[in-house]
């Protein structure tokens, strides 16, 4: 069942009297609690996908659905995380978590019951009252993720939201998105520059060319990903040895390496 569907999508921009097709003719469907990630060259339309999916942006042509609704505009039933960690600074962890449970009125007893069970996935037990200054830029991505999940939405949009994030914490974040995914699944589309993470992370990988932005070959991972029982190796880096990763790893990096993305990594 699709919960996401792209259907012959066009964006353009225009921009001092001239016009930028940054997306042309996508057409893409993301299933019920597949997790999804698409790469690409910058501009190809990326993050653009994103925010119409999020009711961010419409398209010029075709149309954007989520769950067989056009998206016109935000809604409860989509959350998004960002890579900047969007955190009310004025905040705490506990009550930047609890702020859309507020706003969509649920009560204080439900809101008890899912903000604790949050953060205590998230592994934030203990910092209920810190302030995102105190907190470094991994705990502060593990509270904008935590937001999102505790809204129970249908769908999670995630824009690259490790990019800001040391090479250090950033594989942390990935091994624990990977935990959350298997053990609480959403249908999830995730933007990203990182190949190694696409691949570590998604069920399927959207490969798109550069601009005006077009799916180049959409890759299934998650069937190599159960033959190999890639789940049995707790660590990002057990991962990337095996034989499987590496070859879908060099097959991405073979579709992108004529699109001038000299910023993949």
């Amino acid at each position: 069942m699709a919960i996401i569907q792209f259907e012959n999508v066009e964006r353009v921009f225009h921009q001092n009297g001239q016009a930028f097709v940054a997306l042309k003719g996508v057409n893409l469907e993301v299933g019920d609690r597949e997790f999804v990630a698409v790469v690409g060259p910058s501009g190809c339309g990326k993050t653009t996908c994103m925010r119409m999916a999020a009711g961010l942006e419409h398209p010029s042509g075709g149309s954007v659905s989520v769950d067989n609704e056009v998206v016109r505009h935000p809604g409860p039933d989509r959350a998004v995380v960002f890579q900047a960690f969007a955190l009310f600074p004025w905040k705490t962890v506990w009550d930047n978590v609890e702020f859309g449970l507020i706003s969509l009125g649920i009560d204080a007893a439900e809101r008890k019951r899912r903000i604790e069970h949050y953060i205590e996935l998230m592994g934030l037990r203990g910092y209920e009252r810190a302030f995102p200054h105190q907190l470094s830029g991994g705990m502060q991505q593990r509270v904008a993720i935590a937001r999102a999940y505790v809204l129970d939405p249908k769908v999670l949009l995630m824009d690259e939201p490790f990019g800001a994030l040391d090479a250090q914490t950033r594989v942390v974040m990935q091994e624990e998105l990977v935990r959350l995914a298997r053990r609480h699944p959403r249908t999830v589309l995730f933007i990203t520059h990182a190949v190694e993470e696409a691949v570590y992370l998604a069920d399927r990988i959207v490969v798109m060319s550069a601009r005006p932005g077009t799916i180049r070959e959409i890759i299934d991972v998650k069937t190599i990903r159960e033959a190999e029982d890639w789940d049995q190796h707790p660590r990002i880096e057990d991962v990337m040895d095996l034989p499987s990763f590496v070859h879908l790893r060099t097959h991405v990096w073979k579709l992108l390496r004529d699109q001038h993305g000299s910023d993949l990594h």
